[in-house]
C-alpha cells in the first residue's frame, strides 16, 4: 500500500497555527511568568478557543519547549559561526561573545529569563539547552581554539576548560542583566569588544 504523500498546504497551516499559539504563549509567559500562566490565558491572547491548544500542544511544558526551539533557532541563524575565518583570532573570539550576548539580550531577556528559571527545574529543557545550544556551539569552537594554541597565537591553555571558563563569563553576564544591572543595561554594547580585549589581552598592566 503506497504511504499519501504530505499535503504541503496543510502543512503550511499547521505549522502557522503552532507559531500563533507559541507567539501568544510567549507573550503571555513573558508578562505573567510560566507558573501562573493558563491554557487559557494562552488561548485568549491567541484567540482561539482552549480546546484549539491541545491539538498541537500537550501541556504548558511542551510549550514552552516550543518556545525554546524557535528561540534556539532564531539565535542559530542570527550567525553562522562556520562562515567565519578561523585564521582571524580576534574576529572569530568577537563573534562567539558577540553573539550570545545580542541574541538573548533586548526584546528577549524576559523570555530568556522564564527558560533559565524552567531550566533549573525542568530535566529535558535542561538537556536541551546543553545538547541543542551550548554543546554545539563548544564543540565547534574547541578543535579553532586548538588551533590557535598549536600555532602559538594563544597559551596551551586547556581549551574545553578555556571554553567554558568563556561560556560562564557570557551566561553570568546575562544572569546579572536580568537581575537589573544597571551599568550591564547602559553599556551592554561595550561588553563584547571588552570582553575580546580582556580575554586576549588579560588584565596586566602594560608596565614594564
Amino acid at each position: 500500500m503506497v504511504t499519501p504523500a504530505p499535503d504541503p498546504i496543510q502543512a503550511q497551516l499547521i505549522a502557522a497555527r503552532r507559531t500563533q499559539i507559541l507567539d501568544a504563549a510567549a507573550k503571555v509567559f513573558a508578562e505573567k511568568g510560566f507558573h501562573p500562566t493558563t491554557i487559557k490565558d494562552i488561548a485568549k491572547e491567541a484567540g482561539i478557543a482552549d480546546g484549539t491548544i491541545y491539538h498541537y500542544f500537550e501541556n504548558k511544558g511542551a510549550l514552552l519547549l516550543g518556545i525554546f526551539d524557535h528561540m534556539r533557532a532564531a539565535v542559530t541563524r542570527e550567525v553562522n559561526f562556520t562562515t567565519l575565518d578561523p585564521d582571524d583570532l580576534r574576529g572569530f573570539l568577537h563573534a562567539f561573545i558577540s553573539q550570545p550576548l545580542q541574541a538573548l539580550h533586548a526584546d528577549r531577556s524576559e523570555l530568556f529569563r522564564i527558560i533559565l528559571a524552567e531550566i533549573m527545574v525542568n530535566r529535558d529543557l535542561r538537556e536541551r539547552y546543553y545538547q541543542q545550544m551550548l554543546e554545539p556551539t563548544l564543540a565547534l569552537a574547541e578543535p579553532i581554539f586548538a588551533r590557535w594554541v598549536a600555532q602559538r597565537r594563544i597559551k596551551p591553555l586547556d581549551m574545553r576548560l578555556t571554553l567554558r571558563a568563556i561560556s560562564g563569563i557570557i551566561f553570568g553576564l546575562i544572569l546579572e542583566s536580568i537581575m537589573g544591572d544597571t551599568t550591564l543595561e547602559a553599556r551592554w554594547d561595550e561588553l563584547p569588544d571588552f570582553l575580546t580585549d580582556l580575554i586576549l589581552n588579560g588584565l596586566g598592566s602594560d608596565q614594564p
